[in-house]
């Protein structure tokens, strides 16, 4: 019989309050109950799972888990699940376990958001980048075994480890995924290379060829696959440093790298699928933009397939577009790196225009430094000038005034009354001063 709402036993309201405050060991202990069920309802439809999600407790959801919790679990009143809840809490690392565990991406809530869009909506980017970029191992691992008549698998099981790992990468700049390959001896071989491209050839295809069409995950995969395939063109023995020291040649004058600007163009450009909307969005906004000016053809990808929005609040490597950089070039202070190997092998090519760069932020800064002070200067002005106006016009007014007005005689009666106010401040300026002027002094 399924749980219903509300109805908790004294352990499941223990295990609740256990998860919020995020003690493992005493969840673990109440886990093992026999008054425990593991998808047990609270008053709003939410099961432990989804309380742990939202609190942003990992070990606590890897924990229900392993226990059965059943991550697709839709009775909350809102129609959250745990993946939303996950996307709210803004973990990657939650979002990522749930997507593990077959968290549907599909199922919409109440406002009919779904978790991407839910996260997207509350500023966690980075979730809907997990989510955007998931790929479950056991849809790869289709390919490692005959299909039909062939014989052969199309993808030899030792690679589908080191493939899947550049599939589901959030980090979509040519020069890492190339690192990525470099990383594994297993994909360096050109047989290797043609067969994961090959394979990501037909995921792309089933993408936009399935009831449920992924234009997303086509356009990465056929992007990847392009990757792929420049690098089995590079004998072995290079390692794929040629393929690396072009893609990050930059132009004289400010470092711009046409090369990978025109590659990732070229990629996006063969996509198969000439009626893809995605297709038809990316180049409306990559066609018309000059080679060297924003948007690059990258940062329009990346939007596209990861739904970051733009660059905002974030450093990324020149190198290999690494998020959270923060190493600067010591000379110019305006290129960016994750680390010294980066910036090494960055080198070869930054060192043409870095005196340049620093000669041109000087300029730059000192402009700023004069512009401030003008405005200083402006704001002084201004200042003495609506001093200098308010001032003779008091002192003029005061002096009509009297001149308007000759004081009158006072009789007897307004003696006695003058006199009366006057006691009568007197006396209240003694007895009642101002608390604060008698703090301050």
């Amino acid at each position: 019989m399924a749980p219903r709402k509300g109805e908790l036993t004294e352990e499941e309201k223990q295990l609740v309050a256990v998860i919020s405050k995020g003690n493992v060991q005493e969840a673990v202990t109440l886990l093992g109950s026999k008054d425990v069920r593991i998808n047990c309802l609270d008053e709003h439809g939410m099961t432990p799972l989804m309380h742990a999600a939202y609190k942003g407790k990992v070990e606590m959801c890897n924990l229900l888990l392993q226990h059965g919790a059943d991550v697709n679990c839709n009775e909350h009143e809102h129609g959250y699940t745990a993946l939303m809840f996950a996307c709210l809490s803004g973990k990657k690392e939650i979002v990522w376990m749930m997507l593990e565990a077959g968290a549907d991406t599909d199922v919409v809530n109440s406002v009919g958001r779904t978790a991407a869009q839910m996260a997207a909506f509350v500023g966690q980017h980075d979730c809907v980048t997990v989510i955007n970029n998931f790929f479950p191992r056991e849809k790869l691992d289709y390919y490692t075994k005959p299909q039909g008549l062939s014989k052969e698998p199309k993808l030899p099981v030792k690679l589908a480890g080191p493939l899947h790992k550049i599939i589901t990468t959030t980090n979509l700049h040519p020069v890492k995924i190339v690192f990525l390959i470099k990383e594994n001896p297993l994909l360096l071989e050109p047989e290797a290379l043609k067969k994961c491209s090959a394979v990501l050839d037909l995921i792309c295809e089933k993408c936009m060829k399935q009831r449920d069409m992924n234009e997303i995950l086509a356009m990465k995969m056929h992007y990847i696959s392009c990757i792929f395939q420049k690098c089995s063109s590079y004998p072995p023995e290079h390692t794929l440093e040629p393929l690396i020291k072009s893609l990050l040649k930059g132009r004289d004058g400010d470092c711009f790298p046409i090369y990978q600007e025109k590659f990732i163009r070229e990629s996006i450009r063969k996509f198969p699928y000439c009626e893809a909307t995605l297709l038809q969005q990316l180049v409306r906004s990559i066609a018309p933009v000059e080679i060297g000016s924003d948007p690059t053809a990258f940062s329009v990808l990346t939007q596209a397939i990861t739904g970051q929005v733009g660059f905002v609040d974030a450093e990324f490597c020149t190198t290999c577009g690494e998020k959270g950089a923060d190493k600067r070039c010591s000379v110019c202070k305006l290129v960016i790196y994750c680390g010294q190997d980066c910036q090494k092998l960055h080198w070869f090519t930054h060192k043409k225009v870095c005196k340049i760069l620093k000669e041109k932020r000087e300029k730059q800064e000192l402009e700023a430094a004069k512009e401030k002070k003008r405005q200083e200067k402006l704001a002084e002005k201004e200042l003495r000038s609506v001093e200098s106006s308010e001032v003779p016009e008091k002192v003029g007014g005061e002096n009509e005034a009297c001149k308007e007005k000759e004081p009158e005689t006072p009789t007897e009666g307004d003696r006695a009354t003058e006199e009366t106010v006057t006691s009568a401040s007197a006396v209240e300026t003694i007895t009642d001063p101002d608390p604060q002027e008698g703090a301050g002094q």
